[in-house]
């Protein structure tokens, strides 16, 4: 399997179902996926404490000039979709992000009510803010993108694919310009090669799925005052996305 390679840069904040969405493409016969290339980086210079900081230093590149590299490079094994699966939020100020110009970019959202009562469930740190969910950073790459193209890219709700994945998924690879594989409709359950090592705290629950499922009640009304003021922050921003979502 060999031939020209479409470089999908998948942009996306944590608890959006991108792990979903790339053990969906990873099951693509013809696609390599990459898990969240700049997560160490962004721990190294940030300086954070997230869940397994240094075993994710240890074992992920965290020079970003190498990182860009290899993203813009081809994937091994003469694949010809490589499926990179990116948090917004790794990608600090102060570097050069013109990159994913290079790049076939779309974007997963997610309601933000929904984003933080399943982030609140996996973190125990510091108080959580907008900038750990990643959605002012999701608004610049897409307004960044916007305007080199021209146009919009391609923007996925994760409510619309978990309702309705075939039809999602088949409007998504017409306008990255691959064809839909029935692979990324159902997959094995339990780890994937590609994961990061940071994937046994976060991914518990997408190693027991085997495909898409349909989302539950909105959580909105259940979420504190302190994350209620996140939603309040992050709402806005999902909107302007959502307003240029693929429709089922």
């Amino acid at each position: 399997m060999s031939g020209p390679v479409t470089h999908i840069a998948m942009w996306s904040g944590p608890r959006n179902i991108s792990t979903a969405m790339m053990y969906s493409f990873g099951n693509r016969p013809d696609c390599h996926a990459w898990d969240e290339p700049f997560y160490a980086f962004s721990l190294k210079q940030r300086g954070n404490d997230h869940p397994m900081r240094d075993e994710i230093i240890a074992a992920h590149e965290s020079d970003w000039g190498k990182l860009v590299a290899a993203c813009l490079g081809n994937p091994p094994g003469g694949k010809t979709v490589f499926y990179q699966k990116h948090m917004t939020h790794h990608m600090l100020p102060g570097f050069d992000r013109s990159f994913a110009k290079k790049l076939t970019n779309a974007f997963l959202i997610r309601d933000p009510a929904r984003v933080l009562a399943s982030y609140a469930k996996k973190w125990s740190g510091s108080e959580i803010t907008l900038t750990d969910i990643g959605f002012a950073e999701q608004m610049q790459i897409f307004d960044s993108v916007a305007d080199d193209l021209g146009h919009a890219p391609p923007v996925v709700d994760s409510d619309d694919i978990l309702r309705n994945p075939r039809a999602v998924l088949s409007k998504l690879c017409e306008s990255l310009n691959i064809p839909f594989a029935e692979e990324m409709l159902q997959w094995n359950a339990g780890p994937r090669e590609f994961d990061g090592v940071w994937a046994s705290h976060w991914y518990n629950a997408v190693w027991a799925s085997t495909g898409f499922e349909a989302p539950s009640e909105n959580p909105s009304a259940k979420l504190p005052d302190a994350l209620r003021r996140v939603e309040d922050q992050a709402r806005p921003l999902y909107e302007k996305l959502k307003a240029n979502a693929l429709s089922a």
